[in-house]
């Protein structure tokens, strides 16, 4: 009797071998999948982000941008800061411009093939440059959204630092093999900035967003 079980514990031995090798398999293939998935959100994000900040100093190149463009001063009689105003049709007019430059960036990520070793993606810095290398590709996936904001700062005794920031928001599409997903991009660069020597009334220096964020130039 003893030796006609024999084979079939030999069998269910078998099975169960395989059973678990097949679900270790299965288990790390999700786990490798999940961490290359993550490396490449976060290579994605930084390719995305710089796309995005070299279109802003890019424009303002062109543009050839200067404080006194986007922001207008009035003084009194004694030259004092009596008024700030921003020159919202000048800001609006780079933002658009500035966005349409990022969005030709993105449309030729779009066609761009990246790839991650897959030493990278085991963590040990030793391996991270071995193996073939897995491709992800990186897409657009809506609208950018523009915001104007600036910030005043002391800047050494009766100075004042104003600087103007242009902040872009957008999303973009990560492919990898086998799962697809998206992720906010935002950055924030300095457009220009001066140094206003004299008394700034406090109506400006305590202005919620700035003279820029209260007049709501975003999008």
């Amino acid at each position: 009797m003893l030796k006609r079980r024999r084979p079939y514990l030999k069998v269910f031995a078998i099975l169960a071998a395989v059973i678990i090798v097949l679900t270790s398999l299965i288990y790390i293939d999700f786990l490798l999948r999940h961490v290359f998935y993550k490396l490449a959100e976060i290579k994605a994000i930084q390719v995305a982000t710089e796309a995005m900040q070299n279109s802003i100093l890019q424009e303002a190149a062109n543009e050839n941008l200067q404080y006194q463009d986007l922001v207008i001063i009035h003084k009194d009689e004694q030259g004092r800061v009596a008024m700030m105003q921003a020159n919202t049709l000048k800001v609006n007019r780079i933002a658009a411009s500035t966005i349409m430059a990022v969005q030709k960036n993105f449309e030729e990520l779009r066609w761009k093939s990246f790839s991650i070793p897959l030493g990278e993606i085991f963590g040990i810095p030793l391996l991270a440059r071995f193996g073939p290398g897995i491709r992800y590709s990186i897409m657009p996936a809506g609208t950018v959204h523009f915001n104007i904001n600036d910030r005043f700062e002391a800047a050494g005794i009766n100075q004042t630092r104003h600087t103007i920031y242009l902040k872009l928001d957008t999303n973009v599409r990560i492919v990898v093999p086998s799962k697809a997903g998206e992720v906010v991009v935002s950055t924030q660069v300095p457009l220009t900035e001066s140094i206003i020597v004299g008394n700034i009334p406090n109506t400006f220096v305590t202005m919620s967003g700035g003279i820029f964020g209260s007049s709501s130039i975003k999008q």
